[in-house]
């Protein structure tokens, strides 16, 4: 057994680590002389020269925008509308990042941002929308929507090359999400956590590898439901009202996954896992039983959990009450944490 660190703790450690995307990797503004090429109230530093910095200038409108800007920063303002001639001047805008403003819908005129044919990242987190923009422009790749009050998805028709969906912390439910999403077949990344599903979006793109439902209310999942994702590796559950009579046998038995987080949630019972999992989170549940078969159907050389770090505390299982084959099965784990 090689259990080089075997923590027990009484406190509950809130949270999970996960599989992160960078929101800008683009450097931030050092801000000194503009660039000639910028609007006055603005910075476009020289060493930058194609990005715009119009943060925090208590801004209502979208400000001049001068050919040849590329990433334009207009966060933290009171923009409540956007006209349909914004961006007439720059159509090879790349990156648009609008967090932290005033905007609804109805105040976003025409195909605005259907217009921005090279546009890659929009960002619109923090405002004021009730369903998500449309239409959008085919080479968008990176869409954030989070922090509003979405209750409904339009059409992403078309969006050949987007990656990555955030809508966490909005007012989805599962009756929405599907067909709005099913088309999208490079979607790789989608956070549908703290919203208000009850069951499981049906129909989602097979190509999904990050996806987050934590802090919803889904109580069940349909068999086999993870296994049309061939290569997901990151799944978030936690916070929901997941029981075991809701969990078929085999729902997590999914040979690509890595990470896994079912904590805080009403489990008695470990769910069955694939020998393959890294991390597996089930801390703030009602687990009685430490089932080896859980981990490993069978035990051997060749045979044994890939666990790395398992998170049991908050449960009712004590360091008393675990199988001693636990540690021929659990042999590469360096972090076991528990009550």
């Amino acid at each position: 057994m090689n259990l080089s660190k075997f923590t027990f703790l009484l406190a509950l450690i809130g949270g999970a680590s996960g599989q992160y995307y960078d929101d800008y990797e683009f450097p931030m503004s050092i801000y000194g002389p503009s660039s000639p090429n910028c609007a006055p109230e603005c910075n476009c530093p020289p060493s930058y020269p194609t990005a715009m910095y119009c943060d925090e200038l208590k801004l209502k409108s979208v400000p001049m925008v001068p050919p040849g800007i590329k990433y334009l920063y207009l966060r933290n303002n009171q923009i409540d509308h956007i006209d349909e001639k914004a961006f007439e001047n720059v159509t090879d805008l790349q990156w648009l990042i609008l967090d932290h403003n005033l905007l609804e819908n109805s105040k976003i005129k025409g195909k605005v941002f259907s217009k921005l044919k090279q546009l890659k990242k929009l960002h619109i987190n923090y405002n004021n929308l009730t369903e998500s923009v449309s239409p959008l422009p085919k080479s968008l790749v990176d869409l954030q929507l989070t922090h509003n009050k979405i209750t409904k998805l339009g059409s992403f028709d078309g969006l050949v090359n987007l990656t990555f969906v955030h809508l966490q912390n909005n007012q989805l439910k599962d009756d929405t999400i599907a067909a709005a999403l099913k088309g999208l077949k490079s979607l790789e990344y989608l956070d549908l956590s703290f919203n208000q599903m009850t069951k499981l979006p049906m129909g989602l793109p097979t190509s999904l590898q990050t996806f987050y439902l934590d802090n919803n209310k889904i109580s069940n999942i349909p068999d086999e439901y993870f296994n049309q994702f061939k290569g997901l590796q990151y799944l978030r559950l936690s916070h929901n009202e997941l029981t075991d009579s809701g969990i078929p046998g085999n729902s997590f038995n999914v040979s690509s996954l890595v990470e896994l987080d079912l904590s805080y949630n009403k489990l008695k019972n470990i769910p069955t896992v694939n020998e393959n999992l890294e991390n597996y989170y089930l801390e703030v549940n009602e687990i009685e039983k430490f089932d080896v078969k859980s981990f490993c159907k069978i035990l051997g050389p060749l045979s044994y959990s890939k666990i790395k770090h398992l998170r049991l505390d908050g449960n009712r299982l004590t360091q008393t009450s675990l199988p001693p084959d636990m540690y021929e099965c659990l042999r590469v784990a360096n972090e076991i944490t528990m009550n």
